[in-house]
């Protein structure tokens, strides 16, 4: 019977973290019963895992073609796995499907979070040894719980404790799933399960998603079940709905408000389209006789996108709180019920990075991945925060309080917008002038977005506000220097005056830093150019060499990118600024590049360390 998910994504590391996946090049079953006893007990509710065998690893990855099983070996492998199951304790029985791949078998075996941890496990499958143990799953590796552990309590703690979406719903019956939505996820996630979903019984198409739970006599829905593929799941949890108010102005009394129902997937779906059609703008910073501009939104798509997925993907569907979403003309706040799970806090919240330990809801974090709906787990956060910085927006703010009852996502809107709305007089004189500053720090909106991005009279402003010795001042400083070989280096005397009119406007702007903050005064301080000093430098070289023009592109990884038929090179302008080199690229490579829905993704596949090149 197949599985609920596309193999080859699965294979790739596409949907499920690889710390889920264990690849095996041949069958050894002690090595099996351990890693199912660990997937099983699932101590981070990650929801299981999978065994491919007769996949090679290398280096962490598929190594493919796999080497593949022989027909009579796979045979013997699926009745030894049935007879393993009952070897573990209590009894556990893992979901497996053979797939031929590139002409040979391999077998995909499903183990997920069991019902009745812990489990256990005999240590060894010899006769003459009779013990058992508990196995978890730390990062990519099963490891063996020790009596008297911090992991072994923890196990205990969770007996019985199955998390809310995986539970049974007693007030529901099977009839409350829309096999129409359930057919449409297969479909869409391209699993094989799609064209058996037409020709199998309901309830068995429901064990398999495992969306249902039960004796055939009583088989009822689970919450995730509910929340994913009905069309009304607030008949069971009142509040599973988005609630969406746009502020028109400050004082808060004049709004209009959008409630979005249905199930979660359409909810996200919904209000997403609502942010793109209705609130996502991109602006033009457009300089008079000119007609390359400065182009940026007011809210990346992006950080929209992973915002709202997170606080439906985290929310308690346990209490009576919808998603709060709140429009107002400098920001977007995004709020869930509860906060983060421990042992989060606010201080851990205020780094970009944040890993969890546990997950709330483990069922429905895995179909939002097979809909690539959310990425893997610890990467919403730090997405958030890089697409705003590409955008050249703040950065967002997260917030809880003590008791983690809240979440709370802002994102501000991009600095220049309300010029952009309002008055252009605050970036722009009369039509014959280009960009003004009032000061060095308004350069940097401009360092966050793409050189490409930038209009050639702007960039050329920019050049004329940035004096020959701050250039040279910051080319200097790539290394730790100390004041008087800067003053030096620049021909000027080490005085108060020099210091006020040359370093530090640079430390105001962000552009140079001192190695001692604390002791600004220290005789050992010494001054170094910051990365967005050094992006600045970057930015001022631009355009020295190479004649390859680029075109702009909708990626997050990349920005531009210009193809030389002739010369059969390709020129690629990343987000961060670098631009690099590809020799003897075919046409065709160039063409399917433009073609693809992900630039990034065929760049990695198709390009990287397949061609010679060079750094710009």
């Amino acid at each position: 019977m197949a599985l609920p998910i596309n193999i080859d994504e699965l294979i790739h590391g596409n949907t499920v973290e690889w710390d889920r996946i264990e690849l095996k090049k041949g069958w050894n079953p002690e090595d099996v019963i351990h890693s199912l006893c660990a997937y099983a007990n699932d101590i981070n509710n990650w929801d299981g895992g999978y065994l491919i065998i007769g996949v090679e690893e290398e280096n962490g990855k598929a190594k493919l073609p796999p080497i593949g099983l022989q027909v009579q070996e796979l045979d013997a492998i699926q009745k030894k796995l049935i007879e393993l199951s009952h070897k573990l304790s209590p009894v556990y029985i893992p979901v497996f499907q053979p797939y031929l791949m590139n002409e040979r078998y391999i077998l995909v075996v499903f183990a997920p979070a069991g019902d009745n941890r812990p489990y256990k496990a005999p240590i060894s499958l010899s006769e003459k040894r009779t013990e058992r143990a508990m196995y978890i799953k730390r990062g990519s590796k099963t490891i063996k719980v020790k009596d008297g552990s911090d992991d072994e309590r923890r196990l205990i703690e969770l007996t019985a404790r199955i998390p809310f979406d995986d539970r049974i719903n007693q007030t529901a019956t099977l009839d409350d799933l829309n096999l129409r939505l359930i057919q449409n996820y297969l479909k869409e996630v391209m699993s094989s399960l799609y064209e058996e979903s037409t020709k199998m019984p309901f309830s068995e198409l429901c064990r398999l998603l495992m969306i249902a739970k039960g004796s055939d006599e009583l088989l009822r829905p689970t919450n995730a079940g509910l929340l994913l593929f009905n069309e009304h799941p607030e008949k069971f949890f009142s509040e599973a709905k988005i609630d969406l108010v746009i502020h028109k102005n400050e004082v808060g009394k004049d709004y209009t408000e959008k409630l979005f129902t249905g199930s979660i997937i359409q909810q996200i779906r919904d209000v997403l389209q609502y942010f793109k059609s209705t609130i996502v703008e991109e602006l033009v910073v457009k300089s008079a006789k000119q007609a390359e501009s400065i182009r940026f939104f007011n809210y990346p798509f992006q950080a929209i996108e992973e915002a709202v997925v997170n606080a439906i993907y985290h929310k308690s569907y346990e209490r009576e709180n919808p998603v709060e979403i709140q429009i107002h003309k400098d920001k977007i706040e995004i709020l869930s019920f509860p906060g983060p799970m421990p042992p989060i806090n606010q201080a851990m919240l205020n780094k970009q990075r944040v890993v969890a330990r546990d997950y709330r809801n483990r069922k429905i974090g895995g179909f939002l991945k097979e809909l690539k709906l959310t990425e893997g787990r610890g990467t919403g956060l730090p997405i958030i925060h890089k697409s705003l910085e590409e955008n050249g927006s703040p950065p967002p703010i997260f917030e809880t309080d003590e008791n983690n009852a809240y979440f709370l996502c802002i994102l501000p809107v991009h600095p220049l917008t309300n010029s952009i709305l309002g008055s252009q007089e605050e970036l722009r004189g009369d039509g014959d002038k280009t960009l003004k500053f009032k000061n060095l720090n308004d350069v940097n909106a401009y360092l966050r977005l793409s050189v490409s991005e930038i209009g050639n009279r702007d960039k050329e402003a920019i050049r004329n506000n940035i004096t020959p010795k701050a250039k040279q001042l910051l080319q200097y400083c790539i290394e730790p220097k100390s004041r008087e070989s800067i003053f030096d280096k620049i021909g000027l005397y080490n005085n108060t005056k020099n210091f006020r009119n040359h370093l530090k406007p640079l430390i105001d702007a962000g552009w140079l830093q001192l190695t001692l903050p604390d002791t600004p005064t220290s005789r050992d301080q010494q001054y170094l150019s910051t990365e967005l000093g050094k992006q600045l430098l970057s930015f001022l070289e631009e355009g020295n060499t190479g004649k390859t023009e680029r075109i702009p592109v909708v990626s997050s990884n990349i920005a531009s990118v210009g193809y030389d038929a002739e010369k059969k090179l390709l020129e690629i302008e990343f987000h961060h600024g670098a631009v690099y080199q590809y020799f003897d690229v075919p046409k065709k490579v160039y063409e399917d590049l433009m073609g693809s829905p992900s630039l990034g993704a065929y760049f990695m596949n198709e390009l990287k360390d397949k061609f010679n090149y060079q750094k710009k």
